[in-house]
C-alpha cells in the first residue's frame, strides 16, 4: 500500500512526511519506493526554449557536487553491490558456512535469528536497501543541481511564461512539468527496487499492477503537490523577507492535514474490508487492547486489508487522527501469525497515540523548522547571489510589469513596519520566480539530507518506547509476553527478510526503527512484573 510509494514529493518542501508514517508499510521503509521522476532527456527541449539572453560563462564548479555524487554513488556500487538473486542461488553449505562466519563474531544466542538460506538472503538484501537509500539521497541532490546550473529550470520557467499570460496558469504549468520531471528521474530506481522486491519473494505484484499503482501516486502527487507548491512558492512571492516565518506557520497545519487525511486516500491502492467479516475472533482480541489502552476503536473501525495480492509481508497498524482513527490488519498476518502475535503489533500502535508520539513530533517539527527554514533562506539567498545568474535565475531590475499584480486593489500594496508602500522592485525575492524556488528546494533537500539522522534517533526513540508500551500492555493478556513479543519480531523479520546484523553506521543514517535484533533482544530481556514490580507505563 502506497501514498507515492513513502513520502509525497510535493509535500517535502517541508519536510511534512520526512519520517515514514505508520500506515507505510516495512517493505516501503526498506527498499526505496517514492516516484518522484524525470526526463533528462526533455531537459534539450525547455533548454532551446529558454529566454534570449547572453549566457554568462559557468564556472567549472557548477558540476562539482553533480560529478562528486555520482562519483560516490559509482564507488559505493562497484564496492558492495550484489546481484539481486544471487542470494537464491547459494547452495546450502556455502550458506551455512556463511551463518557460522557471522555467527563466530556475534554472541551465541540471538534473539532474533534466520535459517542459513534465509540469512544469505537478508545479508545481500540488506547491502542492496543500503545502496538504494544512499544512491537515491545522493541522486536526488544532484538532479535537482542540474536542473539549476543546466539551466533546465530557468528554460521550463520561460516556457511556461510564453504558454499563459497568467501567473497561476504559468506556475501550474511549470511545477507539474518538475514533478513530471523529478518522477522520471527516480524511476529506474522504482523500478529496480521493485525487481529487487520480486527477486526476493517480498513482492508478488505484478509489472502491469505495480505500474498502475505507480500511476495512482504519481496523480495523486499531481493533484496535491502542485497546490503546495504553488502556495509555497506565492508566499515567497508575498513576504520577501519574512517568507520563511510565513512557511513554517503554514507547515505545521499541513503536518496535522496529511496525517488526518492518509486514511482517505489508503483505498485508492488497496482493498479494505470489516475486520469483523471473517476474523471476529481477531477483533475480539484485539477489543482488550483497546479496552486496556484506552485507544477508544470501536470494531466498526477494524479493516483488513488485503495485502497478499500485492505482498508476503506481513503488517498492521493504526493510522488517522480523530475521526479517521482506524486499526488495518493486512490479511497475510491475520492468516499466518497468531492472534497473540497481532495483540502484541497492535498494542504497539496503540502505544505511538496514547504516549503522544504524533504531538510530540509535531512539536518537536515545529521547532526544529523554525531554525531550519530559517537557515534554508539564508544559505538559498547566498546560493542564489553566488549562481543565480548562470542558473538563469531574473534578477529585480530584470521583471517584466506582467508578473506585477494587475488588480487595482492589489497592485502595488505591501504591508511592512506599519504602513503601505509601493512594491517596488526592491522588494522582489529572486527566490520567488519558479528557478528561484527550485533553488530553495535544492536548499531544503540537503538540510533534510542531513537532518535524516537526527529525525530517525527520534523516530528511534519513539519505536522503542512503543515496544515496552506493547509489551506491558499485553502483560495479563497473552500467556508470555517476553515470547509473544521475540516470536513476533521473528516472524516480521523473516517476511521482510530484516538483516539481523545491520551495519550501524547505515543504521545510524538511515534506519527509522531500532535493527530487528536489538529489539527481539530487548524483548527477550524485559519483564518488570517480577517480586511485585511495575512497568514503564503500568502498574500490572
Amino acid at each position: 500500500m502506497t501514498f507515492t510509494r513513502g513520502r509525497l514529493i510535493a509535500l517535502r518542501i517541508t519536510f511534512l512526511l520526512s519520517r515514514p508514517t505508520s500506515s507505510q508499510t516495512h517493505e516501503q521503509m526498506k527498499l526505496r519506493m517514492p516516484p518522484k521522476c524525470t526526463v533528462p532527456r526533455s531537459c534539450a527541449f525547455f533548454l532551446a526554449q529558454g529566454r534570449e539572453t547572453k549566457k554568462p560563462n559557468r564556472r567549472p564548479s557548477d558540476f562539482s557536487i553533480f560529478h562528486l555524487s555520482l562519483l560516490c554513488c559509482l564507488l559505493f556500487l562497484i564496492h558492495s553491490a550484489p546481484v539481486p538473486c544471487a542470494a537464491q542461488a547459494v547452495s546450502p553449505a556455502s550458506a551455512a558456512a556463511q551463518s557460522t562466519n557471522q555467527s563466530s563474531s556475534q554472541p551465541t544466542s540471538q534473539a532474533y535469528t534466520l535459517s542459513p538460506d534465509k540469512l544469505v538472503k537478508a545479508t545481500a538484501l540488506g547491502r542492496i536497501r543500503n545502496i538504494l537509500g544512499i544512491v537515491a539521497a545522493l541522486w536526488d541532490l544532484a538532479f535537482l543541481w542540474l536542473l539549476l546550473a543546466t539551466r533546465t529550470a530557468a528554460g521550463l520557467e520561460a516556457f511556461a511564461q510564453r504558454l499563459s499570460n497568467r501567473r497561476w496558469l504559468q506556475g501550474v504549468i511549470f511545477f507539474a512539468a518538475f514533478l513530471i520531471i523529478l518522477t522520471l528521474a527516480d524511476l529506474p530506481l522504482d523500478i529496480y527496487a521493485h525487481h529487487v522486491s520480486l527477486s526476493y519473494a517480498i513482492s508478488v505484484e505484478p509489472w502491469l499492477p505495480w505500474l498502475i499503482d505507480m500511476s495512482k501516486s504519481f496523480g495523486l502527487t499531481l493533484v496535491l503537490g502542485v497546490p503546495v507548491l504553488l502556495l509555497f512558492n506565492w508566499i515567497v512571492r508575498r513576504w520577501p523577507r519574512r517568507y520563511w516565518l510565513v512557511c513554517w506557520a503554514f507547515a505545521i497545519p499541513l503536518i496535522v492535514l496529511s496525517t488526518f487525511l492518509e486514511p482517505l486516500a489508503e483505498p485508492i491502492f488497496n482493498q479494505y474490508e470489516p475486520l469483523a467479516k471473517n476474523h471476529a475472533a481477531l477483533v475480539a482480541a484485539l477489543e482488550k487492547v483497546v479496552a486496556r489502552t484506552g485507544t477508544n476503536i470501536p470494531p466498526g473501525r477494524m479493516y483488513l486489508m488485503k495485502a497478499s495480492e500485492k505482498s508476503n509481508g506481513i503488517n498492521a497498524y493504526v493510522s488517522g487522527i480523530g475521526a479517521t482513527k482506524r486499526i488495518v490488519v493486512w490479511d497475510t498476518t491475520a492468516d499466518r501469525i497468531p492472534n497473540d502475535e497481532i495483540m502484541m503489533v497492535f498494542a504497539h500502535e496503540s502505544g505511538h497515540y496514547v504516549l503522544d508520539h504524533i504531538p510530540k513530533g509535531i512539536a518537536i517539527s515545529a521547532v526544529v523548522f523554525f531554525f531550519v527554514f530559517w537557515l534554508c533562506a539564508q544559505v538559498a539567498a547566498w546560493l542564489v547571489r553566488r549562481r543565480g545568474e548562470s542558473w538563469g535565475i531574473a534578477k529585480a531590475d530584470s521583471l517584466v510589469q506582467e508578473e506585477m499584480p494587475r488588480a487595482p486593489f492589489l497592485r502595488g500594496f505591501v504591508r511592512k513596519g506599519g504602513r503601505e508602500r509601493s512594491s517596488h522592485p526592491q522588494s522582489f525575492n529572486p527566490l520567488s520566480t519558479r528557478t528561484g524556488f527550485v533553488a530553495l528546494l535544492f536548499v531544503a533537500s540537503i538540510a533534510n539530507f542531513l537532518l535524516q539522522p537526527a529525525g530517525n534517533a527520534v523516530s528511534r526513540h519513539f519505536e522503542h518506547e512503543a515496544d515496552v508500551y506493547g509489551q506491558e500492555a499485553t502483560h495479563g493478556l497473552v500467556p508470555d509476553p517476553q515470547k509473544t513479543a521475540v516470536a513476533g519480531f521473528n516472524d516480521l523479520g523473516k517476511a521482510w527478510l530484516d538483516d539481523p546484523n545491520p551495519n550501524p553506521y547505515i543504521e545510524f543514517w538511515l534506519a527509522s526503527h531500532p535493527s530487528m535484533q536489538s529489539r527481539a533482544t530487548f524483548a527477550a530481556h524485559y519483564n518488570p512484573w517480577p517480586n511485585s514490580g511495575h512497568g514503564e507505563f503500568f502498574d500490572k
